[in-house]
């Protein structure tokens, strides 16, 4: 690690540990974030797959709504990503060499990438092409998956490296 990346998390690291307030801070934001867009994004997926075997007017209805909880989700993503920088920062040389670390940020990109594809499905969709329905439900299915392995890995990361 370079010296400055060096001093500056360990800098941090003393900081971070040195404050319960900031600790509980920062571990609420990062579990509120999750909490608010991966419910959002549940929430989501769930009414796309039930919106994928209703009419037309379900699944349009569905198309637009799905989104506009997309940006939810992505803020909330983000807001997550950013605190895991923080908590991640405070033990820098753990986490870098954990491979639960490396398999939960593994997950939170292919998260990212599926979003992506399914934000593009939803806007074809939007513009006629009812025939990106079925990667609209392919990418809803995958969200489930993702976001349940992610929650699963960030409980499992404090327990084993």
């Amino acid at each position: 690690m370079p010296d400055a990346l060096s001093t500056l998390a360990a800098n941090w690291a003393s900081i971070y540990a040195g404050s319960p307030i900031l600790r509980t801070l920062i571990g609420f934001a990062h579990v509120g974030g999750l909490v608010v867009s991966g419910g959002a994004a549940l929430v989501a997926d769930g009414a796309v797959l039930r919106a994928v075997r209703g009419g037309h007017a379900l699944r349009e209805r569905q198309a637009a709504d799905m989104n506009r909880t997309h940006t939810v989700v992505i803020t909330g993503l983000l807001f997550v990503v950013l605190r895991g920088v923080l908590l991640a920062g405070a033990d820098l040389d753990t986490y870098l060499e954990s491979k639960t670390f490396w398999l939960k940020m593994g997950a939170v990109v292919l998260l990212a990438v599926n979003g992506a594809v399914m934000l593009a499905a939803g806007r074809r969709i939007e513009r006629g092409h009812d025939g990106s329905w079925s990667a609209l439900r392919t990418t809803a299915l995958v969200s489930l998956l993702l976001w349940t392995v992610t929650t699963l890995l960030g409980a499992a990361l404090p327990n084993v490296s």
